[in-house]
C-alpha cells in the first residue's frame, strides 16, 4: 500500500477501483476532460445523482471503471464535504481516502493536512496519461462550499435560500431544500463489448432506419419474455406508441453519432414517449450501440447488471425496440423502451407508497406520522406535472410562484410549508432513499413540526420522472 502526500502520484492497475472516504462526509465526483470542465450535469456524481457512465456512488464508496467513462473523459476529481451542510471540515476528523482494486487489494491511502474554514475539499484526482490511469493526491479546500466548487467545474447549480438563517421557518415560507446539482438520469449508455459511447456534439450526416421494425422485430418478445418469466416477472407486450418513440430516438442517436438520453434536437427519450401519446407510471430504457442483431442486443442486456434489472423489472407491462445505423461509421444504435401506463388508481398507489415510506422514516426518528392533505396533494401534483410538461426543475415556477403560493392557491390553510422535489428516480423507494441521503431534504422529512403531506408524481420531461413532497403544519 502507498501512503500519499499532497501532490503525490501513483500509477493504477487496469480494472475497477473502489474509492472510499469513511466518516461524516458526503462524497462527490466530477468527470471532466483536460480542460477541467464538465460536459453537462450528468458528469457530476453525488448523493442525488449517484451514477454516470463508469462511476457509481453508494454510501461512502465511489466505484470507478475508467475504461467505461464517457468519451473524452480524462479526469475524475473526488470531492468531500461535511454531511451536515455548512459544517467546516475543521470541526470533523480528517477525511482519509482509501483506494482498492477489484480484488480488494489496498492500493493507496491519503489523509490531507488539516483545514481551516473550508467546507469542501478537493481530495484527489484520477487522470489519464496515454493509455494508463494515475492517482494524484490534492487536498485543496473551498470555503464557499460545494456550490462554488461545482461552478468552477462548469456545473449549473440550483440553490434555494431559506428565508430564515437556520434553513427552516416555524411560520411562513420555510427552506425547501439545501442544494440540487443537476438531475439524475438512469438510462444505460453502453455498447456491446463494454465501452461507453456518450460523447461529443452531434455530427450532421445521413442515417438510415433498419428494416424489420414490424410488430415484433426479429422476435424481440420471444427473447425477452422467457427471460422475464425466469426472473418471476410477468410478460410484456409491444406498444405502437413506444415503438414510435424508440424509432425516433434511435434515429436521433444515429444522426448525431452518439448515445445520449437527449438527442441533438434537444428532445429526450422520455419526451418522445409522452409526445407519442403514452403516459406512464414507470419507465425504463436501454440506449446501446454495437450489437448487430436483436439477439445480440438482448444477450448484452442480460449479461450486464443494470440493463438486466431493467429487462426483468416486474413493474413494466409494455415494451418496444428500434435500431438505426449511422451510415458514416456503420455503427448501430439501439433504443429499447419499457413502461407501464398511467392510471388514476396507479397514481394514488404511487403517492401512497411515498407517504408510507416517509412515515416509516419519521417513525424511526420517533416522530408522528404525517396525514395526507388534499390541498397539499393538489398543489404537489400540479407542480410536478408542470415541471414535466414544461421541462423545468425548480421550487419556483417560470411565473415565480413558490411552494407556499401554490399551497395557498390550492386552498391550504397550513401556516408553515416545506417542499422536496426530485427528478429521475424510478420508484417511490428510490426517491425517498435519495431524499433521506440529502441533508436538506431529510430535514424536511424529519421536521417535527410538520403534520400533513401531499405527494405528486409525473412522467415525461428531460429526466423521465418528477416528484414532489409538500409538507404543512
Amino acid at each position: 500500500m502507498n501512503v500519499l502526500v499532497p501532490g503525490g502520484n501513483l500509477p493504477l492497475p487496469g480494472g475497477a477501483l473502489a474509492v472510499r472516504v469513511p466518516g461524516p462526509y458526503d462524497v462527490c465526483a466530477l468527470v471532466t476532460d483536460d480542460s477541467g470542465k464538465v460536459r453537462g450535469d450528468a458528469d457530476f456524481v453525488f448523493y442525488n445523482q449517484p451514477t454516470a457512465p463508469g462511476a457509481r456512488l453508494r454510501g461512502d464508496t465511489l466505484t470507478l471503471e475508467p475504461h467505461r467513462l464517457r468519451d473524452g473523459a480524462t479526469r475524475v476529481t473526488v470531492v468531500v464535504g461535511a454531511a451536515e451542510p455548512g459544517t467546516p471540515l475543521a470541526r470533523l476528523p480528517l477525511p482519509t481516502l482509501h483506494v482498492t482494486d477489484a480484488p480488494g487489494r489496498v492500493l493507496a491511502r491519503f489523509t490531507p493536512p488539516a483545514t481551516q474554514g473550508e467546507t469542501v475539499l478537493l481530495l484527489a484526482e484520477f487522470y489519464r496519461r496515454g493509455a494508463d490511469w494515475k492517482l494524484r493526491a490534492i487536498g485543496q479546500g473551498y470555503a464557499d462550499g460545494l456550490a462554488g466548487l461545482a461552478r468552477d467545474f462548469g456545473v449549473d447549480v440550483l440553490t434555494e435560500n431559506s428565508p430564515t438563517t437556520e434553513g427552516r421557518a416555524t411560520t411562513g415560507p420555510p427552506h425547501s431544500h439545501s442544494q440540487d446539482f443537476g438531475h439524475r438520469r438512469d438510462g444505460e449508455h453502453r455498447r456491446d463489448g463494454g465501452q461507453g459511447r456518450d460523447g461529443g456534439l452531434g455530427r450532421d450526416g445521413e442515417h438510415r432506419l433498419e428494416s424489420g421494425h414490424g410488430s415484433d422485430p426479429e422476435g424481440f418478445l420471444a427473447l425477452v419474455n422467457p427471460a422475464r418469466r425466469t426472473a418471476g416477472s410477468p410478460p410484456v407486450s409491444l406498444d405502437g406508441r413506444l415503438a414510435s418513440a424508440a424509432r425516433g430516438h434511435a434515429a436521433a442517436q444515429a444522426a448525431a453519432g452518439r448515445l445520449a438520453a437527449v438527442g441533438a434536437d434537444g428532445v429526450s427519450v422520455h419526451q418522445r414517449v409522452t409526445s407519442a401519446g403514452y403516459r406512464y407510471l414507470a419507465v425504463g430504457e436501454h440506449l446501446v450501440s454495437g450489437p448487430r442483431t436483436t439477439a445480440e442486443f438482448v444477450a448484452y442486456c442480460l449479461r450486464t447488471d443494470q440493463p438486466r434489472r431493467t429487462l426483468h423489472d416486474p413493474a413494466f407491462t409494455h415494451t418496444a425496440v428500434a435500431r438505426a445505423t449511422d451510415t458514416r461509421t456503420g455503427e448501430i444504435y439501439w433504443t429499447a423502451l419499457w413502461a407501464s401506463p398511467f392510471t388514476p388508481d396507479g397514481l394514488v398507489r404511487t403517492a401512497a407508497e411515498v407517504v408510507a415510506l416517509t412515515n416509516r422514516e419519521r417513525a424511526r426518528a420517533g416522530l408522528r406520522a404525517l396525514a395526507v392533505d388534499p390541498p397539499l396533494t393538489t398543489a404537489a401534483q400540479a407542480h410536478t406535472a408542470d415541471m414535466a410538461a414544461r421541462a423545468f426543475y425548480s421550487h419556483t415556477s417560470p411565473e415565480g410562484s413558490r411552494p407556499w403560493d401554490r399551497a395557498a392557491a390550492a386552498g391550504s390553510a397550513r401556516r408553515t410549508i416545506g417542499e422536496n422535489i426530485a427528478c429521475g428516480q424510478r420508484s417511490p423507494a428510490e426517491v425517498v432513499e435519495g431524499w433521506m441521503n440529502s441533508p436538506g431534504h431529510r430535514a424536511n422529512i424529519l421536521q417535527p413540526d410538520f403534520t400533513h403531506i401531499g405527494v405528486g408524481f409525473a412522467g415525461g420531461g428531460p429526466s423521465g420522472t418528477y416528484w414532489t413532497q409538500l409538507f404543512g403544519a
